[in-house]
C-alpha cells in the first residue's frame, strides 16, 4: 500500500513525548480514534503522525489491541513488502552470523530485529515462525519466502498458538508452513538434542539459556548435579557430557523425562537419573534425606505470569531458593533463573538472596545476566528482557 492510500492516524494531543524519544508502540488510548478506524483490517499499515504534525512512519495498525500501533518503518512512506521482509530478516541473519557460532539460534526477535512480535527460531536446516502480532501474521507468506530464500531450509513450521495472540485477536494454530518433514535437532555444547517443533513447548527449544548452559556445564566436570524442572534435560545433559560424575533430572512431566532419556542415550549418557515429582517436594524430600550436590540448577516456568501474579510470584522464587540452598555442598554452586516479565531483575535477586538467607547460607554472587546476544532487546523496550538468572557459591 503505497503512502497516500494508507490511513493518516494522529495522537491525542500532549501524547507524542515518548514516540519522539523513539518508542515503537501506541497505545489505543494515545490515538484520537475515529469511528472508521475501528474497521480497518487488523495490522494494517497506517501513518502515524503527532498533533503537531510530527511524522513518526509506518506502524501496523491493531484497533483490538491494547498496542494499538506498533513501528514498522520511520519513513512514513516505506512499501511494507517481500522486499521489505526479506531486508529486515537478512539483517537479523547478519546479526546472527557476527554473535553466534553455528546454524542453531534466535534469527528473529520481535521489536529488536524491527519485526514486532515476530519471533524465528533456527535448528539448522529447519526454522519456526511464531508471529505474535496481526501485522506479522498478515506477512507470513512473505515471512516464509524470505526464510526459504535467505537460508538452506528444508521446512518452515508456525507456531502460532502463543497467549499473545489472544490479545491481537488471533486464532491459534500450529502448522507446516514449508516442507514436509518438521523433525529437528539442536546440536549445543557437543551434545544433540532431539527436538519436536510441532508438539513441544514453545517453539521446541530455550535458546535464551545457552549461555547460562554453558557457564554451569563449565563448572561441571567430576561433581554431582541436580536439575531441577529440567524438561528435556538441557541443563543436566550438557553437564554430564562436561563430565559430571552424576546428573539427577528433576520434572513433573513423564514425557519430558523420557524425551531426555532418549537425548542422553543418544549422546551415550550414561551418569543420568531422573525423577518426576514436584519440584518442591522433590526439593524437600531431598533435604530431609541429607542429599548434597556440587552444582543445583533451578529453571522453573514462569511463577509471575501477570501483574497480579507477581507478589505470589517473588515468595515463590525465595522459597525455591530458600530449599535448593541447603542441598548444595559447601562451596558448591546454585543457579537459579526467572523468564518472568513481571518478576523485574532488583525483586528476583532480593527474593533469591532472602530465601539462601533464610537457609542459613553464606553466598557470593559468580555471575548475574539474561538472555544470549541472539536474543538483542531494544533500548526503548527493557521489559523484553524478561530473562534474568544468578550464579552463585554457597559457603
Amino acid at each position: 500500500m503505497a503512502q497516500d492510500d494508507r490511513p493518516l492516524l494522529r495522537l491525542n494531543k500532549g501524547q507524542e513525548r515518548r514516540l519522539k524519544a523513539g518508542h515503537p508502540w501506541a497505545f489505543g488510548n494515545e490515538i484520537a480514534m475515529k469511528p472508521e478506524y475501528r474497521h480497518l483490517p487488523p495490522g494494517a499499515p497506517v501513518r502515524l503522525e503527532g498533533d503537531d504534525g510530527w511524522r513518526f512512519g509506518t506502524f501496523m495498525f491493531n484497533p483490538h489491541s491494547l498496542i494499538a500501533a506498533r513501528l514498522l518503518d520511520r519513513d512514513p512512506g516505506a512499501v511494507i513488502d517481500a522486499a521489505w521482509v526479506r531486508a529486515r530478516i537478512a539483517s537479523a541473519a547478519a546479526l546472527r552470523a557476527r554473535v553466534i557460532d553455528g546454524p542453531f539460534h534466535r534469527l528473529v526477535h520481535a521489536e529488536a530485529d524491527r519485526l514486532p512480535g515476530l519471533i524465528v527460531d533456527r535448528f539448522g536446516d529447519m526454522a519456526v515462525v511464531q508471529a505474535n502480532t496481526a501485522g506479522m501474521d498478515r506477512l507470513l507468506p512473505e515471512i516464509v519466502a524470505a526464510l526459504t530464500d535467505l537460508l538452506p531450509l528444508r521446512a518452515v513450521v508456525a507456531r502460532n498458538d502463543s497467549a499473545s495472540r489472544l490479545h491481537e485477536g488471533l486464532s491459534e494454530r500450529v502448522e507446516l508452513l514449508a516442507g514436509t518433514d518438521a523433525a529437528a535437532v539442536v546440536e549445543e555444547g557437543g551434545v544433540r538434542f532431539p527436538v519436536d517443533p510441532l508438539g513441544g513447548q514453545k517453539t521446541g527449544w530455550f535458546f535464551d539459556q545457552r549461555p547460562h548452559r554453558d557457564r554451569v556445564a563449565a563448572l561441571a566436570a567430576g561433581g554431582r548435579v541436580l536439575d531441577v524442572f529440567c524438561h528435556t534435560g538441557a541443563f543436566g545433559l550438557r553437564c554430564a557430557a562436561a563430565g559430571a560424575a552424576h546428573v539427577t533430572m528433576v520434572d513433573t512431566s513423564a514425557p519430558a523425562l523420557e524425551h531426555a532419556m532418549a537425548a542422553a542415550g543418544m549422546n551415550g549418557l550414561e551418569r543420568v537419573t531422573t525423577r518426576r515429582g514436584d519440584a518442591f517436594e522433590v526439593l524437600t524430600a531431598f533435604g530431609q534425606a541429607g542429599e548434597t550436590f556440587d552444582i543445583v540448577i533451578c529453571d522453573p516456568p514462569a511463577f509471575a505470569k501477570s501483574k497480579k501474579d507477581q507478589a505470589n510470584g517473588l515468595r515463590a522464587y525465595g522459597r525455591l531458593a530458600r530449599l535448593a540452598a541447603p542441598l548444595v555442598a559447601p562451596g558448591g554452586f546454585l543457579f537459579i533463573a526467572s523468564c518472568s516479565h513481571h518478576a523485574p531483575p532488583e525483586m528476583f535477586a532480593a527474593a533469591i538472596a532472602e530465601g539462601v538467607q533464610r537457609a542459613r547460607r553464606d553466598a557470593r554472587i559468580v555471575f548475574a545476566g539474561g538472555a544470549g546476544p541472539d536474543h538483542p532487546v531494544h533500548p526503548l523496550l527493557p521489559e523484553s528482557a524478561y530473562l534474568k538468572a544468578q550464579l552463585l557459591q554457597l559457603l
